[in-house]
């Protein structure tokens, strides 16, 4: 592929269409963070464990969903995401039919953290993100955006589905019916995705012993840290409303099945601000949008703290999905901002990672805190200071930025 003809597929019509396809994967493959949630009940009467055990797949899931970001970051670096979806998408239907045929909840645990999350899902979500962002240009964050967003729709439609078919045919034959749906519909759909991202300008050779070019005015490394605690920071924050709504609505006797609709309003305006923070993004820069993104959240989790009406709380939820949603898709924007386009996969992985494994902290921390004190309000104080952690970072990073853009630092494409 010629450099001419790589520009011209930036920003084109098969880049829009590539993109509809990233999307339809990523919220099928999504199946992966949602149905284990919903199973939980029937799985737990079936294997006759208590509760604290019945969740530990979905523990061991967020863990490998986490981890497997970074692995399949770094193939799809070397082999593309196609090469990386299709297996990922094996593993992924393995995963399920074996679930289905589990005959105790350790095999069901594993079968979820190793083959369903590590090497299934994460397949699915931060390869295509940093995929997408190869594609576009004057588009770019819309289009990063989009895709993230499939991860938010697989979380609107799979859960009423799984408990349909859980309800008529069991949890077992849903499980292995899902893994046989994925498979005949996203192996497919992952084949349309074999063309490779548009050339970029070669990175520069480097002379032995020469070190690599600074990052910020920083060593690549202490950037890539930061932005890995800032992630880690703002999804602790942000798993406090998001795992444990439903329970703070029965908590104040208004009933789970309202605190099921509070979640379901964050993450429907969660769309909206993630296709919102693309948008801003590509006006104003990934790091700008991300310190916005990261104070509003911050305001709007202080505000759960303060105010416990049921109306107050619909209200609030809805702000809260629709400050926070910006925030994972643009970590993927400054990635791609401040790295080598060469480095995007990995570094993408690495990041996401850390915002995993802050949504799986941040929903025991807010849990154990609750156990302390028989109340939420520290745990969304709790939450709150998090954030300010990820706001700092996040300041510190865009003025490091507005720095090195007046000397005039390299721009990677």
């Amino acid at each position: 592929m010629t450099t001419a003809s790589s520009a011209a597929l930036i920003d084109s019509r098969y880049a829009w269409t590539r993109l509809g396809i990233a999307l339809l994967i990523s919220t099928i493959g999504g199946v992966g963070m949602w149905s284990v949630v919903v199973a939980l009940p029937a799985v737990q009467a079936e294997f006759g464990v208590d509760r604290g055990v019945a969740t530990l797949p979905y523990t061991l899931l967020m863990i490998g969903y986490a981890s497997g970001g970074v692995l399949m970051g770094r193939l799809a670096d070397r082999r593309g995401v196609a090469f990386t979806i299709g297996g990922g998408t094996a593993f992924l239907a393995a995963g399920y039919v074996l679930s289905g045929m589990a005959t105790n909840i350790w095999q069901f645990m594993l079968a979820h953290g190793v083959l369903i999350a590590f090497l299934g899902s994460s397949s699915t979500f931060g390869p295509l993100m940093a995929d997408m962002s190869f594609w576009f240009a004057k588009r770019r964050g819309l289009a990063v955006a989009i895709c993230a967003s499939g991860n938010y729709l697989a979380g609107t439609i799979w859960p009423p589905v799984v408990q349909h078919f859980i309800d008529t045919v069991g949890w077992r034959m849903t499980h292995i019916g899902i893994g046989a749906f994925c498979a005949v519909t996203i192996l497919p759909l992952a084949m349309l995705m074999r063309k490779r991202p548009p050339e970029h300008a070669p990175a520069p050779v480097r002379a032995a012993g020469v070190a690599a070019p600074l990052v910020l005015g920083q060593r690549p490394v202490v950037v890539q840290s930061l932005l890995a605690v800032a992630g880690l920071a703002c999804c602790v924050a942000m798993a406090t409303p998001q795992v444990h709504i439903v329970a703070y609505c029965a908590d104040l006797g208004y009933g789970a099945p309202r605190g099921a609709e509070m979640l379901s309003l964050m993450l429907g305006f969660g769309i909206i601000s993630r296709l919102a923070s693309g948008f801003v993004a590509d006006r104003i820069g990934g790091l700008p949008t991300l310190l916005i993104s990261s104070g509003l959240q911050g305001m709007a989790l202080l505000l759960f703290a303060l105010f416990d009406s049921l109306t107050s709380l619909y209200i609030i939820s809805a702000l809260f999905g629709l400050f926070q949603g910006g925030l994972v898709p643009c970590y993927t924007i400054v990635v791609r901002e401040l790295f080598p386009a060469r480095e995007a996969g990995t570094r993408v992985g690495m990041v996401l990672m850390a915002t995993m494994l802050g949504m799986s902290l941040g929903g025991w921390l807010a849990g154990s805190i609750f156990d302390l004190t028989g109340t939420y309000i520290p745990a969304f104080l709790h939450g709150s200071a998090w954030n300010v952690l990820n706001f700092i970072i996040c300041f510190i990073l865009y003025r490091r930025q507005r720095t090195t853009r007046r000397a005039a630092g390299p721009v990677f494409a």
